[in-house]
């Protein structure tokens, strides 16, 4: 099913050239084309070692298979990683021509982080609200190619092999409650209900057959019917049946011998774990301690700008006072999910034609927006980017929440728009994607720091664009912005300080006038996914740093066109590989005619 003894063969006959020793005897070996070859290398394995990136890069080939979780294979997988490490270092960087150096030197150090890495048993953490088998399945099948019989042959080669990918990742559930490896047992507490939202029952109505509902008319009449009376079969008689038991073995053992404690700290070597994490996500050596203080300025630098908006308005009360009334005004909330989406989308198409004034290349990627699937959207976050794939013919989509219309007000919109698709995250992915000769690996390669940091910072650029022209919406997007400051406090707090998680709320509700719901919701985020929220203020600060630096130094000449392309023109990669481009193209722009 998942061809793991061809796989296993291919790996080692595709890594065995890679001993440093042997590539070091080569007579005057071209470094530049060792190089490219090995990054070849690597992108064919990670395409078979993970088959569902392949499906979300649009590769052809891999769509009728599910990652392998099976200790062997995660074994494997790590040897190959350090292997395919030890033959980049193998390389001389001084031989290579300054385009090759930089994409040595971005792969090596993705590889060394994810090496680093391999110590903390992540895999071992294997479900929590926000991912594992009952939420990654069925949005993969819903991302899958559907165009064509065999796109759906696909999907059903990988319903059938959902039963293994459940007991795998039960084993290795299993093998973290062992060892005291777990999610915090308080943010598990919406994951069985997740798993029932997949066991419907009418067959026709679970999310895991969504792809099958419609399937397109090219396809015979004949042929639509048998791939949609297999679906219900596979699903009926083989992945419920593995679903039922998941959900047993998380109601009767799983969640009531999860850890109480929410910090990383508490887990085994969970305090390198998490320096480790804030790392590997801010792409700096800075300290949870020093993250923290950093955090605790920037939320109070941004709440003296919301008060001064607060006294501007007239608002007669506390801080306390009006954010309640932002958080409970019916002029701020929507009265149907299709109204929210209605408004969503219409913030959008505003958004678009103004690109072409801060920015001189745009993706031809086109993007649309979406309501977050029902099954998962009581427990997850306010919205998401999904990318999208030129290859694949898949749009990105922004997804928003349209759970709890309540808590979803009119004066956050336009941040969040701005954040997750234009000239957020669509932009930025879809240009690092449509990259031309650079390599595929290059091409998606993800720095969190770069990709968020960009993401608020694309927020910054809506008083350009021409939107917050309304005090509610300007003190929207300084709430998105102390959001982003508070998380390096609270998630510093939890997970290096002995923060609980009311403390943490409590910090959260003082500072922002998010609804609760959000709050909680954002908090338990931050206890299972240790140091990434910590990447969005860093990445920004580091970027509104550069811009300032390269405004002041050029003067007149700066454009900010120019400035933008730079930093976006190669995609991805850690701040101070970003700082030493953008310092370099100021140089040579300083001193050209």
């Amino acid at each position: 099913m998942r061809h793991s003894l061809v796989f296993a063969v291919a790996v080692a006959v595709g890594i065995a050239w890679l001993d440093p020793r042997a590539a070091a005897a080569e007579e005057a070996p071209n470094q530049r084309e060792r190089l490219y070859e090995l990054f070849d290398q690597i992108w064919d394995w990670r395409l078979n070692a993970f088959p569902e990136f392949a499906t979300y890069v649009g590769v052809p080939g891999h769509d009728h298979r599910w990652t392998d979780l099976s200790p062997r294979a995660i074994a494997q997988r790590q040897r190959a990683e350090r292997q395919f490490l030890a033959a980049l270092e193998a390389i001389e960087p001084s031989a290579l021509d300054a385009d090759a150096r930089l994409d040595h030197e971005l792969v090596r150090q993705s590889l060394r982080r994810r090496v680093e890495g391999f110590q903390f048993q992540s895999e071992l953490l294997a479900i929590n609200q926000l991912g594992g088998v009952q939420q990654d399945v069925p949005q993969l099948l819903a991302s899958m190619p559907a165009s064509s019989v065999d796109g759906y042959e696909n999907m059903l080669a990988r319903l059938r092999a959902v039963p293994v990918l459940v007991e795998q990742t039960r084993a290795l559930l299993e093998q973290g409650l062992s060892v005291g490896i777990t999610p915090p047992q308080i943010t598990l507490r919406e994951v069985p209900q997740q798993v029932r939202n997949l066991i419907t029952e009418e067959a026709a109505d679970s999310p895991l057959l969504q792809p099958f509902s419609e399937l397109p008319d090219e396809i015979p009449a004949a042929t639509r019917v048998r791939l949609q009376s297999e679906a219900v079969r596979v699903l009926t008689a083989d992945v419920y049946p593995a679903y039922r038991e998941l959900l047993a073995y998380l109601e009767e053992s799983y969640l009531p011998g999860a850890r109480k404690s929410i910090g990383q700290s508490a887990l085994p070597n969970g305090r390198e774990w998490y320096s480790y994490n804030a790392r590997l996500h801010t792409t700096t050596d800075l300290t949870p301690k020093q993250i923290h203080e950093i955090g605790l300025a920037e939320v109070e630098r941004i709440r003296g700008e919301m008060e001064q908006i607060i006294r501007e308005l007239g608002f007669e009360g506390s801080f306390a006072d009006f954010a309640e009334f932002l958080r409970t005004d019916p002029q701020f909330y929507f009265d149907t999910p299709e109204a929210l989406l209605t408004a969503y989308r219409e913030i959008c198409k505003r958004a678009d034609p103004e690109l072409v004034r801060l920015f001189g290349k745009l993706p031809r990627l086109p993007y649309g927006v979406k309501p977050v699937p029902s099954y998962n959207e009581k427990s997850t976050t306010t919205a998401y980017y999904e990318p999208g794939s030129l290859a694949a013919g898949r749009p990105g989509y922004f997804f928003a929440n349209t759970y709890a219309l309540a808590t979803r007000p009119s004066w956050e919109m336009e941040a969040l728009s701005l954040h997750e698709a234009v000239p957020g995250h669509h932009l930025q992915i879809a240009l690092a994607q449509e990259m031309e000769e650079t390599h595929d690996l290059l091409k998606h390669n993800f720095y969190t720091a770069f990709v968020e940091g960009w993401g608020l910072y694309a927020e910054s650029l809506g008083g350009e664009m021409g939107f917050y022209e309304s005090p509610y919406s300007k003190f929207g997007r300084l709430t998105y912005e102390i959001w982003r400051a508070i998380r390096l406090v609270v998630d510093t707090g939890i997970h290096a300080l002995g923060w609980s998680r009311q403390q943490a709320i409590d910090f959260f509700k003082h500072n922002a006038p998010k609804a609760e719901h959000d709050i909680v919701v954002e908090v338990d985020r931050y206890i299972v996914w240790p140091g990434q929220a910590l990447a969005y203020k860093i990445g920004e600060l580091k970027i509104q740093e550069l811009r300032r630096y390269a405004a002041r130094t050029l003067g007149p000449a700066f454009d900010i066109r120019a400035f933008h392309d730079r930093l976006l023109v190669r995609g991805a990669m850690p701040l101070d590989v970003l700082e030493r481009r953008i310092h370099d193209w100021v140089e040579r722009a300083e001193h050209s005619d």
